[in-house]
């Protein structure tokens, strides 16, 4: 099955990866359970509202768990894979269309970095709970981060992956309905497609994102050419013993300072999974609660 093209492609001039500081900061899945930590430092800023273009139509999910499918797009090379997670009334639930969320990994991990950090069964007890519509989660692989395919990831995401996931999967294909997040690498790709693409995307999460090098400072003056009314909202977190902390609070200090409305969290922990697993509920509530909210929920 053929997928359509998206008519934008992404300037190469924007960023530049720190992969020698990605791979030293990121440390090895942890063999500990996750517990919630209290934030010690919070700055919490309005998200930007977002036009909503439509009302969705509530839904009638009975409670249970997601089911996780592995896809892969047609004909890529090499094989571009991805991890979808949909929420239990999706089969039965008839044509009616879900929200769909974009979570991007960290260097060195796999496509089910975010499975195996709970995810999934985060989004069912938020689904379940009725504290968030049903919405559904896409894990796009980027284990080529060392290859040239890894370059190029950024375009398959908006040119490739975005596209057939609306056209095999039953998504609200609108920006007020499709989120971007990541973690590390993800992170700095987050930031990098969502200012490029602002009308692709409604929120954007940055967390604790590998903030790119050599083209920080074009940040500042992309985030002023986007009007304030096109701005996705966006999430920013990062762990108090991170090394990536200084670069953090840079890009928060441009966010505020271009006026680009978000929030600006500062949690205990460092750039590993164990911090990133005890918030991840966390981040799903955020993601989805202009969802809800647009859906009178």
């Amino acid at each position: 099955m053929k997928t359509r093209q998206a008519a934008r492609t992404i300037p190469n001039f924007l960023f530049l990866f720190g992969m020698a500081a990605c791979s030293s900061s990121i440390t090895p899945p942890p063999t500990q359970t996750a517990t919630s930590q209290n934030p010690i430092t919070t700055v919490t800023i309005a998200p930007s509202p977002i036009p909503a273009t439509f009302t969705a139509t509530p839904s009638t999910c009975i409670p249970g768990s997601g089911t996780i499918v592995k896809d892969v797009l047609p004909g890529s090379i090499p094989p571009q894979e991805f991890l979808i997670y949909l929420p239990a009334c999706y089969e039965a639930s008839g044509s009616e269309r879900f929200p769909a969320l974009y979570l991007l990994h960290g260097q060195t991990y796999t496509q089910d970095q975010w499975v195996r950090m709970g995810a999934p069964s985060a989004a069912d007890r938020l689904i379940n709970s009725g504290e968030s519509v049903p919405f559904i989660m896409v894990f796009p692989d980027d284990h080529y981060w060392n290859l040239p395919a890894g370059a190029t990831f950024g375009v398959r995401l908006i040119n490739e992956i975005i596209p057939y996931i609306d056209k095999n999967y039953r998504t609200r294909a609108s920006r007020e309905f499709r989120a971007l997040g990541g973690l590390s690498r993800g992170g700095g790709w987050t930031l990098q497609l969502g200012l490029d693409h602002p009308d692709l995307f409604g929120s954007l999460g940055l967390h604790s994102p590998a903030i790119f090098q050599e083209h920080g400072p074009f940040v500042e003056t992309i985030i002023q050419n986007i009007p304030a009314e096109a701005r996705p909202r966006l999430w920013l977190d990062i762990g108090d013993n991170d090394k990536e902390l200084g670069k953090g609070r840079q890009l928060e200090e441009i966010l505020t300072r271009t006026n680009y409305l978000h929030e600006f969290h500062v949690f205990n922990g460092d750039h590993s999974e164990l911090y990133w697993s005890a918030h991840v509920e966390t981040y799903l509530r955020w993601y989805s609660k202009i969802w809800s909210e647009a859906s009178g929920e």
